[in-house]
């Protein structure tokens, strides 16, 4: 099959997916239940979860662990989003500081008439990720920027946006708001129309992952597919002690609880 992408290698697109799966790390590791429960687990949450999902018991533990996976792998995906872009012409992803620096060979139009020589990226992983607070933060940093740097705008780029856009970001700092056409709310397809000139580039990128996701993970299985002992452990606590396994819940979130711990 001839590779698609035209802004990006299939032997650098391949190897930042093998790196975004390395970085999954110890989250591959199999749970037992000290893992489970090392930052304590809420029992009274799993009760209701599994009576308003009508799950059993097991099914409930896996998907808690699930849960406690997923919560570490979003800054992974976060390393994918990222870290794509050093493989992309003109692209910089510094160590330090900003996320993605783009540094066009000519200058460019970033939107509403606006030419710059430069773009300074913040990213996002998600649009409701960020607080007023933060939101503050890093609409100051991108003045500071531009009160440097005449010829550059700074972006905030979504992932995950309400909707395809690239618009002048409105931020409430100490109850103004603030707004100027070269610091821009971008969501990724328009960064990626952006830095590669090609409209539908995030596109192809989607549309080709997950058979690259696959074919990475089955040529390289050096990490077995986890297998958890969760529920057997529990099941076995059932059993020794002679206590239901909503007991055995309780033990592990609440153990130094009155009466609990006796």
């Amino acid at each position: 099959m001839k590779w698609p992408l035209s802004f990006i290698s299939q032997a650098d697109f391949e190897n930042h997916v093998l790196d975004t799966i390395k970085n999954y790390g110890k989250k591959l590791d199999s749970y037992d239940v000290k893992k489970f429960n090392s930052n304590i687990i809420d029992p009274i949450k799993l009760i209701f979860d599994k009576s308003v999902y009508g799950l059993s018991w097991e099914e409930i533990i896996k998907s808690e662990i699930f849960r406690q996976r997923d919560k570490s792998n979003n800054n992974d995906i976060g390393y994918f989003h990222q870290n794509i872009f050093k493989y992309m012409d003109s692209c910089e992803v510094p160590p330090v500081g900003w996320d993605v620096i783009f540094t066009p060979d000519t200058e460019i139009n970033v939107g509403d008439g606006v030419n710059v020589s430069r773009v300074f990226v913040e990213m996002k992983n998600k649009h409701n990720t960020m607080n007023s607070s933060s939101s503050a933060k890093t609409y100051i940093k991108m003045q500071a920027q531009m009160n440097k740097d005449d010829e550059c705008a700074c972006f905030l780029v979504e992932a995950i946006a309400k909707k395809s856009q690239n618009i002048a970001w409105t931020v409430t700092v100490d109850g103004d708001n603030f707004k100027h056409k070269r610091v821009r709310r971008v969501s990724m397809d328009q960064f990626y129309a952006l830095i590669t000139g090609q409209e539908d580039a995030f596109y192809q990128m989607c549309m080709i992952l997950p058979d690259v996701v696959n074919k990475v993970v089955s040529e390289n299985k050096g990490k077995a597919v986890p297998v958890d002992s969760v529920f057997v452990e529990l099941e076995k606590q059932v059993s020794d002690n002679k206590i239901n396994f909503v007991m055995a819940l309780y033990l592990l979130g609440f153990n130094s609880y009155n009466q609990f711990k006796s």
